[in-house]
């Protein structure tokens, strides 16, 4: 062998010194691109940066294609059953452009303002509807987040909608709710750096409603706690208590 190949023949140099990726699928490409730069694609990530211009409609027909071939194991005959005819590209077009658009798409954009007036009381967003999927079974996850905001004079303030649009990126990929808030949390604290911050999730799990033991009136609750709401039991039961009426 040519010690100048790569081990993937379809990616081979071709004369010109451009690799050749012909017919090499395009899930491949952005999978090699990560790998290269030693970061993870776990289902709850973002890898919008390794996707490239068009990629995007090109994975849309791979998946739609491997879709077909779920449905063909399935024994679903998708050719004489109008009903299921285009599911493959419905499905696919579901995943990628909606339900786990957070994987694919870049962050939105988010205006942060100065704290001018020097705020440093307490500020409760919410409750703010996310749905999500579990990465386990990929059945939906539908509930509701309150934000807590303990702001100091440096902090910077973002607009009551961007909190929603933000959350929003981060629930629509494959999750699990206890990684979840944490995401949640990591991005607030990045752009607004207050002094305190509080995330409380509640949420049900169609993966405990429609399988398994079909449980319809469990939920999960939890809640990531930081700053000055970690460290002041007072401040964090005030939270929990106006979180609590609200939700009576």
């Amino acid at each position: 062998m040519n010690p100048s190949s790569s081990s993937d023949p379809a990616l081979d140099a071709d004369a010109s010194g451009h690799a050749s990726d012909d017919g090499v699928p395009v899930s491949l490409k952005i999978r090699q691109r990560i790998k290269a730069s030693q970061k993870r694609f776990h289902a709850n990530d973002n890898i919008a940066e390794f996707i490239q211009p068009g990629e995007l409609e090109a994975l849309l027909d791979e998946v739609e294609l491997k879709m077909r071939g779920v449905l063909s194991s399935l024994v679903i005959d998708t050719e004489s059953d109008h009903n299921t005819q285009d599911t493959a590209r419905r499905v696919a077009k579901m995943y990628l452009n909606e339900i786990f658009r957070g994987r694919y798409q870049a962050a939105p954009p988010v205006t942060e303002f100065p704290n001018v007036e020097r705020l440093n009381e307490l500020m409760i967003v919410g409750p703010i509807t996310v749905r999500s999927a579990c990465s386990h079974h990929l059945c939906p996850i539908i509930g509701k987040v309150w934000i807590g905001i303990m702001p100091n004079e440096h902090s910077n303030l973002i607009g009551l909608s961007k909190y929603a649009r933000l959350i929003d990126w981060i629930m629509s990929r494959p999750q699990i709710q206890e990684e979840a808030v944490t995401q949640v949390a990591d991005v607030l604290q990045s752009r607004m750096n207050p002094d305190g911050l509080a995330v409380i999730m509640e949420a049900d799990h169609f993966c405990m409603h429609w399988r398994g033991v079909k449980d319809m009136d469990s939920k999960m609750i939890n809640s990531v706690m930081r700053g000055s709401f970690l460290k002041d039991p007072n401040l964090r039961r005030e939270f929990l208590s106006l979180v609590t009426n609200k939700k009576g």
